[in-house]
């Protein structure tokens, strides 16, 4: 069963159980799915790749939210935004740890050759491929950081 199936069964789920918050995050995530299927350009098709940076980008939008509806102390509003993040990632592989990302950094700084922060771009570019959809963007580049400093 593909994703797309999967929401789809999972937002039936959700409607027999009730459960508004699940509910919204799924809807959510179908509306995105069915925009990426029928979008210019594409064959009317969402293969996994496609469909996890969906739900990657839709994490982030939801805790950027979060995190601005804290700033104008709107918490109730925050708290939502924290909760369908959390539902939409049950739809994510599993993130790598700490020590399994630095580890992969590690193979992928020495497979490219890098020896300094010119070389960020280099390894940004290998990781972002390889790590695609197991770990954010933003912890890679902050491990690469640290890695090659």
């Amino acid at each position: 069963m593909n994703l797309y199936d999967q929401i789809s069964d999972d937002i039936k789920k959700a409607m027999l159980a009730k459960d508004k918050v699940r509910l919204s995050a799924l809807r959510g995530i179908k509306k995105e799915f069915i925009e990426a299927k029928t979008a210019k350009g594409s064959e009317g098709d969402l293969n996994e790749e496609a469909a996890i940076k969906i739900l990657q980008k839709m994490v982030k939008q939801r805790k950027d939210s979060a995190a601005i509806y804290q700033q104008q102390n709107r918490p109730e509003l925050g708290e939502s935004e924290l909760a369908e993040a959390a539902v939409i990632s049950e739809y994510l592989p599993k993130q790598m740890s700490e020590e399994e990302l630095e580890t992969a950094l590690k193979a992928i700084i020495a497979e490219v050759g890098a020896s300094s922060a010119k070389d960020m771009g280099k390894v940004m570019g290998v990781a972002g491929k390889q790590l695609a959809g197991k770990a954010e963007g933003r912890a890679i580049s902050a491990k690469v950081k640290e890695l090659l400093a």
